[in-house]
């Protein structure tokens, strides 16, 4: 259990060392027939691993957490959470290992985590394992919003272990090899709170703090200054989720991180057809998390982690009230100023333009998109063509032809700019019916449509010769699209 590839591995435990509170030590359950289904070398270079060891006997033991590096210390983090609205005051990594960090390019400590790894102490009552497809889909997903420079945990292998997994039917087994800067996240401060050591409390803080937010340290508030940070991430996360149709689809308190990546791809997806009231989970029976709710949800997580941070920020409650509800008070305006950037730059306008006119153009074309059921990806990508004078290819998908051209004068008198666009909105995202697709290939044997899916949308703003059927919307046949948790 020591032996680890190539010789210069190091694996460091810092998160166990400073907070032992919110860590079980465990150990893998031994996968009986590894087989590597994908690796990605930039970012096993990029960590200062060598991908063609991890193609190796020891490398596949390392990614399924067999082969632990001398001096790691592999733990279940515990945190707390409120899923769907409901707190629980104990939930952590039921099937997930963070075997430790890593130090990659230019001294950044990144976690190196494994999910469907075996059943650790926190399970409360699954199996600890995953199966192939959901760990492939968080491969895919996570790797497209990198390409789409969304804040985001990484993917470095999923390997096939060898073991069947049973869900509504027998699947084959899999381990996703999983980078993020941390897996800090609102529901490790609720847990921390919960517990009433305001000792542990400060240190999770103060750990926060060193890793993400360093300036906060040296602020006059400096817990405060930390909840601030947060919110900006945050703000901007969502913001860029929302502008290129992304849907979290369980976005839980322990499901937002402290660091501002997206974490954990379950019944996640793109919208097809835009629509706020888009719900693709099959457990968000409420439309909680809806994609049009993304941005309230998170303030509403936002403000947990504020009752968490409360002892932090004044030792007098109501001052410490105040503070947090002053400090949440800028979310909305922070995020709007985010998402109107970013929508800005989606139609081509100058960055002086007043942001009323850019909201009310958006606004508007928004409007027309939900009414005429427009495709989210290819009627934005579209107006780039409109933007060069072209208007028909974005006419073609629009019934409402009166509103359109009415919008379109609007627009086009403010000289929008077309390679801008193109930069900006993307050809390829994983589009759901593809991504069944590939999964369902991949599950039999066949990564293929894997490869090709994933050659898409790694380039997502460049289009290519071979991938046409990536930029196009689903079939009528296809239906209404279903994900689900995967656990």
């Amino acid at each position: 259990m020591s032996v680890a590839p190539g010789p210069t591995v190091a694996l460091g435990d810092r998160f166990a060392r400073d907070l032992p509170e919110l860590a079980v030590a465990w150990r893998a359950e031994e996968a009986p027939d590894p087989r590597l289904l994908v690796l990605n070398d930039a970012l096993a270079t990029e960590l200062g691993l060598d991908p063609a060891a991890l193609r190796g006997p020891d490398g596949l033991r390392f990614l399924t957490g067999n082969a632990v590096p001398d001096g790691a210390s592999p733990v279940a983090q515990v945190y707390a959470g409120h899923q769907f609205g409901g707190y629980s005051p104990r939930l952590g990594d039921g099937r997930a290992l963070l075997l430790g960090e890593l130090t990659g390019e230019q001294g950044r400590l990144r976690d190196l985590h494994l999910k469907g790894a075996g059943r650790t102490p926190l399970a409360r009552g699954g199996d600890g394992l995953a199966a192939v497809g959901p760990m492939l889909r968080e491969y895919v997903v996570s790797e497209a919003m990198h390409a789409l420079g969304i804040p985001t945990t990484r993917s470095l292998a999923v390997v096939a272990t060898g073991r069947p997994v049973r869900r509504e039917t027998m699947l084959p087994g899999a381990v996703l090899a999983r980078v993020a800067a941390s897996h800090l996240r609102v529901g490790s401060f609720q847990y921390a709170a919960a517990t009433g050591d305001l000792d542990l409390l400060r240190r999770l803080a103060d750990h926060a703090i060193d890793r993400h937010h360093p300036a906060a340290a040296d602020a006059e508030q400096p817990y405060l200054t930390l909840y601030e940070a947060v919110l900006e991430a945050q703000a901007a996360l969502v913001a860029r989720w929302m502008l290129v149709g992304f849907v979290h689809g369980v976005l839980n308190t322990d499901n937002v991180t402290i660091s501002g990546e997206t974490i954990d791809y379950g019944p996640c997806a793109f919208l097809d057809v835009f629509d706020p009231a888009t719900v693709y989970s099959s457990i968000d029976t409420g439309g909680r998390y809806a994609y049009g709710n993304q941005p309230v949800v998170t303030e509403w997580n936002l403000a947990r982690l504020a009752e968490a941070l409360l002892p932090l920020f004044a030792e007098d409650q109501e001052t410490a009230v105040a503070m947090a509800t002053e400090a949440l008070g800028t979310f909305r305006r922070r995020y709007s100023t985010a998402w109107t950037a970013g929508m800005r730059a989606k139609l081509g306008l100058p960055d002086g333009l007043d942001d009323e006119v850019t909201e009310a153009l958006a606004t508007d074309l928004l409007a027309l998109m939900r009414d005429n059921r427009l495709d989210h990806t290819s009627f934005f990508r579209r107006l780039g063509e409109a933007a060069r004078g072209d208007a028909e290819p974005a006419r073609l998908l629009v019934l409402d032809l009166a509103g359109f051209d009415g919008w379109l004068e609007r627009w086009r008198a403010l000289q929008p700019d077309a390679a801008l666009m193109d930069r900006t909105n993307p050809v390829y995202v994983p589009r759901n019916h593809l991504v069944e697709e590939a999964l369902a290939a991949a599950t039999d044997g066949d990564t293929g449509p894997l490869d090709q899916l994933l050659e898409a949308v790694s380039r997502p703003f460049d289009e290519r010769a071979g991938l046409e059927r990536h930029a196009e919307p689903a079939p009528d046949a296809f239906g209404p699209y279903v994900t689900f948790c995967g656990t």
